[in-house]
């Protein structure tokens, strides 16, 4: 009898011992883990991250990393880590929390607009996904993938269409590149190929003007007018004399594009640069700026008019007033004259 009852007592304590091993384990799994204030907090993992980078990325965001890490070790975690950004709900456990981060990368935003250079774009895009803006400049001027794909050192600028996308974090530089040449294909549809082909421009050559028109006027409604006006003046063989675009020749050839230019002065005119349209009919090269897709649709929906100049309205800033002949020109070239001059503008 007396050893039945120590038999009986062993059994209790062990029944007892696993209820409480079940039961840390339970709450190991499914007890809620998170220690941030916010409902809901997001990780960013790198591609050459390993499990204990993970963990010092998580440490602020849990209560209990001993239990995570049991949890993760016995879900295969710790050596399959993935890259990307990942969002943890309050409130989570560390099964949730794992699958979370073994299984549902987040897509961002990506955006971008009015970049002047690759370099530009580079640094704009580095900001807003995992690769760097050295391996990006490095992608984007990457010889042998402009070459098959049409593009070359004055117009690989063109591929890149402003817009926001969606990517995931940890997309990679040549990724990121592919994706904007599918992009760049996807935009160019039959109706603006048609469009293009109408006004006597190939693609390239619509976007480099919708760059002069995106520079010289800020203003939507405008583009359609000033697109035409320049369509007029290629139309006629006539020489564009836009302003970006030998600002555009001056800062490639000081090789300083953060400089800003409020005023052209005459002997800038005298600039010798494919850029310059005070020198040499014709488009330029390739676009001077990423223009937006508002001044590439107004290229390809010109306004019908007889306006071969234009002119700052001093009356009606950002605005321009525009004429038929140079007689016109003139007399609102004078109006314009003496506003800058009154206002001290020397560049």
């Amino acid at each position: 009898m007396y050893i039945r009852k120590i038999i009986a007592a062993i059994a209790l304590l062990g029944l007892v011992a696993a209820g409480i091993w079940a039961y840390s384990i339970y709450r190991a799994i499914f007890s809620p883990n998170t220690s941030f204030g916010n409902e809901e907090a997001y990780v960013y993992v790198h591609s050459d991250d390993d499990f204990g980078d993970v963990v010092k990325i998580l440490r602020p965001l849990l209560g209990d990393m001993s239990t995570f890490e049991t949890v993760a070790q016995k879900k295969g975690y710790t050596s399959n880590v993935k890259p990307g950004k990942y969002g943890i709900r309050k409130g989570m456990n560390n099964n949730e929390i794992i699958n979370a981060l073994r299984s549902n990368n987040l897509p961002v935003k990506v955006s971008f607009n009015n970049q002047e250079t690759l370099n530009d774009l580079a640094g704009r895009i580095s900001a807003q996904i995992e690769a760097d803006s050295v391996s990006l400049f490095r992608s984007f001027t990457d010889s042998v993938f402009l070459r098959e794909n049409g593009f070359n050192e004055a117009t690989r600028l063109a591929m890149y269409i402003p817009n926001s996308y969606e990517f995931f974090w940890n997309t990679a530089a040549d990724a990121f590149r592919g994706r904007m040449l599918k992009e760049y294909k996807r935009f160019w549809t039959e109706d603006r190929l048609n469009k293009a082909k109408k006004i006597g421009l190939t693609p390239i050559e619509v976007i480099t003007l919708a760059s002069i028109v995106n520079k010289e006027t800020a203003k939507v409604e405008e583009r359609p007018r000033v697109a035409g006006l320049y369509l007029n003046r290629l139309n006629r063989h006539m020489l564009l004399q836009a302003d970006p675009t030998v600002i555009h020749a001056l800062k490639l050839h000081s090789g300083d594009f953060t400089k800003v230019y409020k005023r052209v002065l005459y002997k800038d005119l005298e600039l010798d640069s494919p850029y310059n349209t005070y020198k040499y009919i014709g488009l330029p090269p390739g676009p001077i700026a990423m223009p937006d897709i508002s001044s590439i649709d107004a290229v390809l929906n010109p306004e019908k008019n007889d306006y071969y100049y234009m002119v700052a309205d001093v009356e009606r800033f950002g605005y321009h007033k525009f004429a038929k002949d140079l007689a016109q020109h003139n007399r609102n070239k004078e109006q314009y004259i003496r506003w800058i001059n009154s206002q001290k503008i020397n560049r």
